[in-house]
Formats: structure tokens, C-alpha cells, sequence
């Protein structure tokens, strides 16, 4: 098979070189994966598979798909967000591994939906989300929403046989989700009763979100304001709406770049621990008369609305690291103020009532759509689970209810072991006698 006969719709193939060598230098510090990939081209687990990964499409995302594919896989892969994608990963998935890639960077809403339609029309056994789109609209099909369906998606699910649509929905053994927001639309589905197969949450492994949420998003997230804006952040005041793993990553690193930082939260426990880590916390009506930077991290909708953006100084920066863009009113901003003008690179001035706001990224997940993401180093750990977890779901998937599930416990253990020996790190084991003082009650003081 030629690169001519591989389907795909990628931004321009000849930025290949610089993508594999951008992929070969991720891919460096990737041991545990690397392990991984070893093991699965000898065993060929997925062997068969069709695979639809709906991922960011960066350098991180390029070594898991070729793992996949080591694995057996026949991998297709789309963007899992319209300014996410790295265009010269994407071609050198294309032209040097015969992955299926459609994802452009900058595509717009009618462009990414019809790259979902082409990874659902890949026909998957196996499904991968970043956000739950793929999954979302599989589920739209299987609820017969039709009308519901996005853009390119509609018509052709339209043409589509009633036995055409059921034969797409029971080929799929199972699903996995890599991030917060779409962990929370898979568990309204599983209470609502209509996921249609089992789903396991990559996200609530201890060896994703307590290392990719919080040292990884807290980098890049700031890493992607620096780049866009290329301002000081020591002497500001620094806005975190949310501190779940994420917020709590970048509140960290900007609280270590000088910044003051300030937490906004509608979660009582979440705002007191906050609190007791040194940060102030207010309301966001409060924060936003004093606030420089603003970043929202919740995986909810219109947390900073047009109400708060009337009470910010001139200058003020919005930024979005949560999964959609709605977590920022834009639309009413839209409505009410003059722009936008392009003030920088993934910089949008609009003007407010005299005042000047500055929306990074179009309101997306700035540390992709400024940066780079997270490090290759914290996305070793994410990607092994999500490796581990296609092949849990091809193995024994169908020992497992529709549900979202946690990721076994034995692989999150053995991610963090094949971390800490590629780290260079050795531990204590548990002696006979501590053994069995914690498997005992009778032991007093």
C-alpha cells in the first residue's frame, strides 16, 4: 500500500520530517510505553481490531497509535479538538506508519465533525476519547437522535440501513476515556441508563490524574499563557477557577513563577483545602475586579460569564484548560463588545465598555492551542493506561458491564512500578511480619 491509498485528511504531507523527528524525540522519554510497545509487537493482543481514537494529535498521541498499531491494531485517528492538532505529527503518522489520521489544526466545526464521521466509518471494535465526542455521537445514533448528530455526521448516519446503524453500535467491545469532562458526560449516560457499552475511565487512574492533571497541565497550561502573551507572571494576580487536579497544577506553577493567586470554587471541601494550601478564595464576581490572568479548569459551562468580564481591568487575559471552550460566555461577549482583532498570535482583543480583554486560543485548551500540551514524560504514564486498557477491553471485555469503570488496579500498579524503575528509583517492599500486622485486627497498642 502506497501513502496514495492510506485514507486520510491531513494539512500537507510533506511536513512529515520534522513530525517524525519531533515524535522520535517524545518518544525518548516514553519508557514505559516504549516497554509496552515491545510487548504488544510480539504478542499482537489487538491483533484484528479496528481502532478510533478521537486525541489530541500531538507527538505523545503519535507514540500511543504506533503502540496500538505494534499491538495489532488497525488504528484510524481524528482530532479530539479543532486547534489541538499538530499538522506535521499528523502527516508523519500518514506517510511512515499507514495510520488513518484526519485532524488539521485550525479545521473548522464542520471539517471536525466530518473527522469524527470518517473515524466512525473506520466501523471501531474499540473506541478512544478524549471528551466523549466519538462515544456522544455513537450514542446519538444508538438513541436514535439522529437529528441531534452534528454537521457531516447526519446525512450519513441518514443513509444508513436501520441494520447498517445496529451493526456499527454492537461491533464496539468497548470504550476509554482519557479526560475529566468527558469521564462526567460518560457517567450521566451510565445513570441515565443508555451507555450502550462497557467504559473505562483512563482519566481516574492514580497514574493519569495525579501526575498528567496536575504537574502536566499545570505546565503547559501555563506554558501555553507565557507563549501566547509573552507576559511576567511574577507581581500578578492569577485567577484559577477550579481546583480539582488540574486548577490545583496551575495555581502550583504560577504560584512558583510569583504570582498571586487566587481560587475560585463552588465546591466547599475543594475551596477549604485551597485555602489551607495558602491561596485566597472568593467568589469569581469578587476575583474578577482584581484579577490579571484568568484560567478556567472546572469541566463546566459559563464560568466566567459576561457579568465578570464587565467587572475586569483593562488588559485582562481570559484563558480556557478545561476540554471545551464553553467554560468561557464567548457568545455573549460576542454580543456585547467590538472585536475581535487579532492582538497576537492566539490573541483576540475585544473591547468592552472601554476596556481591553484579551481571550486566548479562541477559548480552547490554550496549552494545545499555544503550546505544545503535556510534557512527553507525564504522558508515558496517561498513554500506558490507555494502552493497557484497549487491550483489558479486547481480552475481557466482555466480562464487563455498561458501565464506566475504574482501570484495573493491577495495571495502574504496574505503570507506576515501570515508571519508577525507568526513573531510576527503587522502593521498599513490605517484610512477612508488616504483612501480616496489616492483614491483622487482634494487634493493640
Amino acid at each position: 500500500m502506497t501513502v496514495n491509498d492510506i485514507p486520510n485528511d491531513v494539512k500537507d504531507l510533506s511536513l512529515a520530517d520534522e513530525g517524525q523527528r519531533r515524535t522520535e524525540w517524545a518518544e525518548q522519554f516514553m519508557p514505559v510505553l516504549r516497554q509496552i510497545r515491545e510487548r504488544f509487537a510480539a504478542e499482537r493482543p489487538l491483533e484484528g481490531k479496528r481502532l478510533s481514537a478521537c486525541l489530541h494529535v500531538t507527538t505523545e498521541t503519535a507514540n500511543l497509535a504506533v503502540t496500538l498499531q505494534a499491538g495489532g491494531a488497525d488504528v484510524a485517528l481524528c482530532a479530539s479538538n479543532p486547534l489541538s492538532t499538530q499538522d506535521d505529527v499528523a502527516a508523519h503518522l500518514v506517510r511512515d506508519h499507514g495510520i488513518k489520521v484526519f485532524a488539521v489544526k485550525g479545521e473548522d466545526k464542520e471539517s471536525y465533525y466530518d473527522h469524527i464521521r470518517a473515524a466512525l466509518a473506520h466501523r471501531p471494535d474499540v473506541t478512544m476519547d478524549d471528551g466523549a465526542d466519538l462515544v456522544g455521537a455513537l450514542h446519538m445514533i444508538a438513541l436514535g437522535r439522529l437529528d441531534d448528530l452534528e454537521g457531516p455526521v447526519r446525512p450519513w448516519v441518514n443513509a444508513m440501513s436501520p441494520d447498517e446503524r445496529s451493526a456499527l453500535l454492537k461491533a464496539v467491545i468497548g470504550s476509554t476515556e482519557e479526560t475529566t469532562t468527558g469521564v462526567i458526560r460518560l457517567r450521566a449516560m451510565a445513570e441515565q441508563g443508555v451507555l450502550q457499552f462497557p467504559v473505562i475511565a483512563v482519566n481516574d487512574s492514580q497514574t493519569k490524574h495525579l501526575f498528567d492533571n496536575r504537574y502536566g497541565t499545570g505546565q503547559s497550561t501555563v506554558d501555553g499563557i507565557l507563549r501566547a502573551t509573552n507576559i511576567l507572571l511574577a507581581g500578578s494576580t492569577f485567577v484559577v477557577a477550579g481546583y480539582g487536579w488540574c486548577g490545583r497544577g496551575v495555581a502550583m506553577r504560577a504560584r512558583g513563577g510569583g504570582a498571586e493567586v487566587i481560587v475560585t470554587e463552588v465546591d466547599p471541601l475543594r475551596a477549604l483545602e485551597a485555602r489551607m494550601d495558602g491561596y485566597r478564595v472568593m467568589p469569581m464576581a469578587d476575583a474578577a475586579r482584581v484579577g490579571d490572568v484568568f484560567v478556567t479548569l472546572t469541566g463546566n459551562a459559563e464560568v466566567i460569564r459576561l457579568e465578570h468580564m464587565r467587572l475586569m481591568k483593562d488588559g485582562a487575559i481570559i484563558a480556557n484548560s478545561g476540554h471545551f471552550n464553553v467554560e468561557l460566555d464567548l457568545e455573549d461577549l460576542a454580543q456585547a463588545a467590538d472585536g475581535p482583532r487579532a492582538a497576537r498570535q492566539f490573541v483576540d482583543e475585544w473591547l468592552l465598555e472601554g476596556k481591553r480583554l484579551y481571550v486566548l486560543g479562541e477559548g480552547r485548551l490554550i496549552n494545545l492551542a499555544a503550546a505544545e500540551g503535556h510534557p512527553a514524560s507525564v504522558m508515558d504514564m496517561s498513554f500506558a493506561n490507555q494502552a493497557l486498557a484497549a487491550e483489558h477491553l479486547v481480552t475481557g471485555g466482555s466480562m464487563l458491564s455498561k458501565a464506566v469503570h475504574r482501570v484495573p488496579v493491577e495495571i495502574d500498579e504496574r505503570v507506576a512500578e515501570l515508571k519508577l524503575a525507568a526513573l531510576g528509583v527503587r522502593i521498599d517492599s513490605l517484610t512477612p511480619a508488616q504483612q501480616q500486622y496489616l492483614a491483622s485486627w487482634d494487634a493493640g497498642t
